[in-house]
């Protein structure tokens, strides 16, 4: 890998790799919250200091604060004052928020008239609802917009970036990024593989190497988006950057020039303010679903562990009665993009065997099996301990299961977008496995299929879809024949 880099420049992408990714869709998110408690506390208060409280049934104010609430949310939607450019230029966006509640509120208004209600409602209370609920959300919006530019600033948000291709498309796009205000995304390097036709380095972006450079720098560092910056003409050529790079766990944009090209998209989500991108490969942990897979394996990984606590404590002792050895079996597996970690099971073989050269795996009536491990591996209770796993965060509930080491260097080279299984945490069930892909893959077409069935999870996780697995395999993960 060239190392274009000078010392200050790798400290700073190392404390930048500490960073928080900031995420369009979470501060959107977090800002549609805001706005809907300042027009429910705005109403409360004008109501309960300015409206006399014997003469309007409260129920009615109340109708009125939720409807303005709801058509203000849709209003606000629809003329993109939820985009997160809108939210991060509050100042440039004031005219329109302004329209935006006026809209809301007239439509209020012609509703009561047609009911031939509007005469229940103070006026004071009404313009006073209006005017304050403006100006806390306008306020919010301005307070928000530099809290965040000033995390960003000082580093806690980055996105780190990298960009393929160091043409002159790399240098006007690294112009129109310098000049993002405020600056979420940092470029740590460029990767060509036509190094020799480039210098060590395009606009103030080193250069690190080429394509195969990129893939070994992403499983080293954090990376949250890859740029490819080539013409869209060059159909062959960005597709097979593109099937190369996306077995990577990071998003994939092109810049944006859409002249016919033949792949799928979508317009890139923000923060790229100004910076024209389209997307072409989407992780699907990002934003608010990192949150809820993290929720569902730490909350439910705690509960099903104290739930099997007993079972955990039966199968050790059986194990420990019927052969020598440990109780538990560690083993080093490949998880999380490549990353190594160290996967536990309760032990089903025989310990103190004779060293392999490598790992087979298990057969039908295999020798190396004890008799408990041949009852816990065919009901799964091997797989409990791995809830620890779960807790210390190496794996999840759901995800592709881990293979050896020695398994996924045997079957990496034979099988197309084999890694792309790795852009997820490894699980103790997962798609494939309720699928009838569980146990013995001794042929190559059962490892492919596998891989299909891990790589489509990989690329359409939902909270909705580990449910649905979850649930699947309580009715056919804990007794399937292919297991043993």
């Amino acid at each position: 890998m060239a190392h274009g880099a000078n010392s200050e420049f790798e400290s700073l992408m190392t404390a930048r790799e500490k960073s928080f990714p900031l995420s369009s869709s979470v501060v959107v998110g977090v800002f549609v919250l805001l706005d809907g408690a300042w027009f429910i506390v705005a109403g409360l208060l004008a109501y309960v200091f300015l409206v006399d409280r014997a003469i309007p049934p409260a129920e009615l104010y109340l109708a009125a604060v939720l409807f303005i609430w709801l058509a203000s949310l849709f209003i606000f939607n629809y003329v993109g004052l939820y985009k997160f450019a809108a939210i991060m230029a509050p100042v440039a966006n004031l005219l329109r928020l302004l329209v935006a509640f006026g809209t809301a509120f007239l439509l209020l208004l012609a509703i009561a008239f047609s009911l031939k209600i509007s005469a229940g409602y103070s006026r004071t209370w009404m313009f006073s609802y209006g005017m304050l609920a403006f100006a806390a959300i306008f306020l919010t919006r301005v307070i928000g917009y530099l809290l965040i530019s000033h995390l960003a600033k000082i580093g806690v948000f980055a996105r780190n970036v990298l960009i393929v291709g160091g043409g002159e498309a790399a240098e006007k796009l690294l112009d129109l990024m310098a000049r993002e205000r405020p600056c979420f995304n940092y470029v740590a390097g460029i990767f060509d593989d036509r190094l020799e036709r480039i210098g060590p380095k395009v606009g103030q972006a080193p250069v690190l190497g080429n394509l195969d450079d990129l893939i070994e720098y992403v499983r080293s560092h954090r990376v949250d988006d890859i740029i490819v910056t080539m013409p869209w003409s060059a159909e062959e050529r960005l597709g097979s950057i593109i099937d190369k790079l996306r077995v990577l766990p990071t998003s994939i944009h092109l810049e944006s020039n859409l002249g016919g090209f033949r792949f799928s998209y979508r317009p890139s989500p923000n923060p790229f303010i100004g910076v024209p991108m389209v997307e072409v490969v989407k992780l699907p942990l990002t934003g608010w679903h990192i949150g809820l897979k993290s929720l569902e394996y730490k909350l439910f990984g705690g509960l099903l562990l104290l739930l099997f606590s007993p079972v955990l404590a039966l199968v050790a002792l059986a194990i420990r009665l019927d052969s020598k050895g440990p109780v538990l079996f560690r083993q080093k597996r490949f998880g999380y993009n490549n990353q190594v970690f160290e996967i536990y099971k309760f032990r089903s073989m025989y310990h103190g065997r004779p060293p392999e050269e490598k790992t087979p795996q298990a057969t039908r009536n295999d020798p190396r099996i004890t008799r408990v491990g041949g009852f816990i591996r065919r009901t799964s209770l091997d797989e409990l301990p791995q809830l620890f796993n779960v807790i210390n965060g190496t794996m999840s509930l759901v995800g592709p299961r881990p293979h050896s080491v020695e398994h996924n260097e045997e079957y990496a080279p034979l099988i197309r977008g084999y890694f792309a299984r790795h852009k997820v945490k490894p699980g103790m069930t997962g798609w494939a496995q309720i699928n009838g892909l569980r146990g013995e893959t001794d042929t190559l077409e059962k490892m492919e299929a596998r891989v299909r069935y891990d790589a489509y999870y990989a690329e359409n996780w939902s909270l909705l879809f580990d449910m649905q697995i979850l649930v699947k395999t309580v009715f056919v993960g804990f007794r399937d024949p292919n297991a043993y």
